[in-house]
């Protein structure tokens, strides 16, 4: 399978999170893309049978940059996706909000992953214990498997 990997991360965290994603599907001999929001173009989507999209919660919302990013996203009708959402807020998270986007431009949500992070996130370094294995699992539940 062909996986198109979207993400924005401020501190690292995410960034983290997307390149080991990236390397499980690879060694399970998936094709990936990985691309900030910067880098890939809404409206010209690289062909893909799954999109991932990360992003973290800023100000209480999902962030900026992804918002305006999914606001113009356009082509994908009828794809599929993963969400991902990294936190500080204990209990609060915007997977819901991003869904609710995505399915506005008409993808199918496969599944979802959410981090709370915690007080070392400003080091890269906030992801809780076990992380990795959660990522296997969100492999899992993207591939059907």
């Amino acid at each position: 399978m062909k996986y198109v990997i979207v993400y924005w991360s401020r501190y690292g965290n995410g960034k983290k999170v997307v390149e080991h994603l990236s390397k499980i599907l690879e060694e399970k001999g998936n094709e990936t893309t990985i691309l900030t929001t910067d880098q890939a173009n809404p409206t010209s989507m690289p062909e893909s049978d799954m999109y991932v999209f990360s992003a973290p919660t800023e100000m209480m919302n999902v962030q900026k940059n992804m918002r305006k990013f999914m606001k113009k996203l356009s082509g994908v009708e009828g794809c599929n996706c993963g969400i991902i959402n990294t936190h500080e807020t204990q209990g609060i998270n915007w997977i819901g909000k991003m869904e609710k986007m995505l399915s506005k431009k008409g993808m199918k949500m496969k599944a979802g992953m959410d981090f709370e992070i915690g007080k070392e996130a400003k080091q890269a370094e906030g992801l809780p214990e076990g992380w990795e294995k959660e990522v296997e699992q969100f492999v899992e539940k993207l591939s059907g498997s």
